[in-house]
Formats: C-alpha cells, structure tokens, sequence
C-alpha cells in the first residue's frame, strides 16, 4: 500500500445530498460534529463501498432522521472541496430530490438541531460545504415559488385541478418551466418537458397559465416564445400541445403561432 500510486491520486470521493423541501423550505441541520460544527448543512454524507447512488441516499436519510424516503430524485452534481482532520480533499456531490412526505424527523448524535429556510430567503454562504452552497444557490434559481400563487394559477386552468409539491419540483427537473412575474408576484407561468420517440426529439406544452387580470397584454405569447426558445436550443425537432377548445384565446394564439391542428384521438388512460 506504500507504494500505491493510484493511492496518491486526487481522485474525488463521492458523496449524496438530500435536498428536502416543504412549503418551498429546505431541510437544513445544524453540524454536531466536526468538521464545521455548529453550521447548517444538507442531511446527507459519503457513500458506502458497493452502494448505489439512491441507496446510499436512503441509507443517510434512514440514519440521519430515522425517515423512510418515499421517493428519490436525482437534480445535479456539483464538485467541491472538504476538509477532514486538517486535509482538504476534492468531492463529487450527488444531490437528490427526497420527498419523506409526513413522517417525524428524529436526529441522530451528528446534528444538534433541525430548521426549515424558505428558498427565497437562505443565504447559501452559511450553509456548510462548498458544494452544498452551489446547489442551494441553484435552488434559489429554479425552485423558488410562491406555492400558494402557483396554486391559484392553476385552478383558474382547471378549477378541479390539485398541485402537488413535489410533482411541480419534479416536473422542473423533467424539462422547463417559463415565469413571468409582476414584481414579486407570478402573473403566468408555462412548462415544457421532452421526449424522445423511434421518429425524433419531440417536446410537449403543457400548463400555460396567464392570470386572468393580466390576458391580452401579450403575456401568452411571451412565454410561448421562451419555451419555444428551450426547446431549439434542447435540438427539439416537434413541439406538440393540446388545448380546451373553448380556451378561445389560447388556440387562437397557437395557430397564429404556427401551430397546426392535428387530426387525431387524444385518449386519456388512468393508472
């Protein structure tokens, strides 16, 4: 092992993160341990030898909050740095999506203490770990909504519709969500995911919301073109959509668009 020279490689170590929300707030726990004790971090930790990425996240989940993970998605991978004992050394942090739904946190020996932070409102800087810093500011960039707004947009879409927390953060990561704000407040919001078929890259449009105080101000087609633009620079080759004929509105805008109705079924199966 001496003179192991793969030993002296600064190859990085892997490492799982859970990023826990609820009400838009992140998960954080307060370090009971070193290195960095005392500062907020992301439950989470390194991976154990022969595991796999979503094991070795329900393991820390399990060990860390005593929590059976319903659900994992895989976000990003950032790289960073750690220290231990004096020794900086580089990490490849793998972040996931957990949902633990209802379940009671219980803490273990390595944390002292848990808190919620909006999204909006956490500073990454005092979050432990470099890595750990840059996915929190990427989650201020993509995950930071007013649920309760998206909420209300939504039913004014479909009044019967229920948005559902986890499945707003899962559908960003499966494709692309455009928003259009009036200062603080989300006035229209459109979303994009794609797919591929034996024939080609195709993308569909779903949710494409304006507040009914806001239509006829070119909002519609504001965000169409946003989303549009998503999918030429994903090299999308098809975009398609469906809408209620009686959103006048909408399908008068998607034909002006370019949009071409398509003389099909459109069946819906419930799983």
């Amino acid at each position: 092992m001496n003179n192991c020279e793969i030993c002296a490689f600064r190859n990085p170590k892997a490492v799982i993160s859970a990023i826990i929300l609820k009400d838009n707030k992140l998960l954080v726990f307060k370090r009971a341990e070193d290195p960095l004790k005392g500062h907020w971090d992301i439950p989470g930790g390194f991976m154990d030898e022969g595991e796999s990425l979503e094991e070795a996240t329900r393991r820390e989940i399990k060990e860390e909050t005593g929590i059976d993970a319903k659900e994992v998605t895989f976000i990003k991978t950032f790289p960073g740095i750690t220290e231990w004992e004096g020794n900086d050394f580089p990490v490849l942090n793998f972040f996931y999506l957990v949902d633990i739904g209802d379940q009671e946190i219980q803490l273990n020996d390595e944390n002292s203490e848990f808190d919620w932070i909006s999204l909006a409102e956490v500073n990454p800087e005092n979050i432990a770990f470099e890595a750990n810093q840059r996915c929190v500011q990427w989650l201020k960039d993509n995950f930071a909504f007013n649920i309760e707004r998206v909420k209300e947009l939504t039913t004014q879409l479909d009044d019967s519709a229920i948005v559902k927390e986890q499945s707003l953060y899962r559908a960003i990561l499966s494709g692309y969500v455009s928003k259009e704000y009036d200062g603080d407040t989300l006035i229209g919001m459109g979303w994009i995911f794609p797919r591929q078929t034996m024939l080609r890259k195709q993308a569909v449009v779903e949710d494409m919301i304006v507040d009914d105080a806001y239509r006829g101000r070119g909002l519609g087609r504001k965000l169409l073109d946003n989303l549009v633009q998503w999918a030429r620079q994903e090299g999308v080759e098809m975009i398609e959509l469906t809408s209620n004929p009686k959103r006048e509105a909408a399908n008068g805008l998607y034909k002006k668009y370019g949009f071409e109705l398509h003389p099909t079924n459109h069946y819906l199966y419930k799983v």
